[in-house]
Parts: C-alpha cells; structure tokens; sequence
C-alpha cells in the first residue's frame, strides 16, 4: 500500500536531492531560502527528498573533491530514471576559487556524471536556481510520460 501512494505521489510531483561535494556551502544556503515562504518552491509541486532512491532531480553543489568522484558516481547511479542533474554554482562547473594548479578538486561535474543544466554564480540567486528547476522539470516530466494537462491544451 506505501509503495503504491509513492508511486502516485512521485508520479504527480518532483523530488530534488540536494547533494553538497564539498565546498563554502553558499549555494546550499540560496537553496535553503528557495524554500522559504518567499520563494516557496513547492508552490510548483517541487518537493525536497533527502533519499537519492526516491529523487527524480539532482541539485549539485560545491566543487568535487576526490573523496567525492566515486562517491558522485554510486549517488548518481542510485537516482531512478529518468535521471535529471542541475549543477548550481559555479563550483560543480568550473572549481571555482577552489581549483587551484595541483589542488584537490577535480571539475568539472560532467567528468563524472551526466549534468542536464547549469545555474551560474557565486552563489546563485534563489530565483535563479528556481527558474533553471523549472527549465528542467518539463523535461523530467516528458520523460516520465506525465506532461502537464495545461501544456497539452496550449499546443493544440
């Protein structure tokens, strides 16, 4: 009976695993306040999960370090499909003030798994990271084969 309520549940909303590789924790703060009432994301049926297995969308924060490559990989692998990644910050792109010639983090995210979108900034402003989650649930959607009724009408 629980299996099947999350089922129903996971097939009518997005779960996000928010998944910190090291770093300032900047970001993570900025997607804290993107939960807050003056964003309110699950306002778009956008829910945080803290378990990757019941996540259908990654928000990646912080640069990889090296404990973290395999570790990136196995969550990654944990997440069903369809599998959305969104890389918020600059430091899962590029290292940021963390990549240093001989330094311990290794960047890009995409060397290690598949990133969908990108949200650039040192940090990113909530509603920045709001409106790149938005760009990427159509397609989770899509690829679920549970689009939107609305979207359906408008194209007819």
């Amino acid at each position: 009976m629980l299996d099947r309520l999350k089922d129903i549940v996971r097939k009518t909303s997005i779960n996000v695993c928010i998944v910190n590789c090291g770093g300032c924790n900047g970001c993570d703060i900025e997607l804290v306040a993107c939960l807050s009432p003056r964003y309110d994301l699950e306002q778009y049926g956008i829910y945080l999960q803290n378990n990757p297995r019941d996540a259908d969308v990654l928000l990646l924060t912080g640069a990889v370090t090296e404990q973290w490559e395999d570790k990136l990989h196995r969550i990654y692998t944990k997440v069903p499909e369809p599998k959305v990644v969104l890389a918020v910050g600059n430091c899962p792109q590029s290292g940021d003030v963390f990549a240093q010639e001989g330094g311990r983090v290794s960047a890009p995210a995409s060397n290690f798994i598949p990133v969908d979108a990108e949200v650039c900034g040192c940090p990113p402003r909530p509603d920045e990271i709001i409106s790149a989650v938005l760009a990427v649930v159509p397609k989770a959607m899509v690829a679920k084969g549970h689009e939107n009724k609305k979207i359906k009408d408008n194209d007819s």
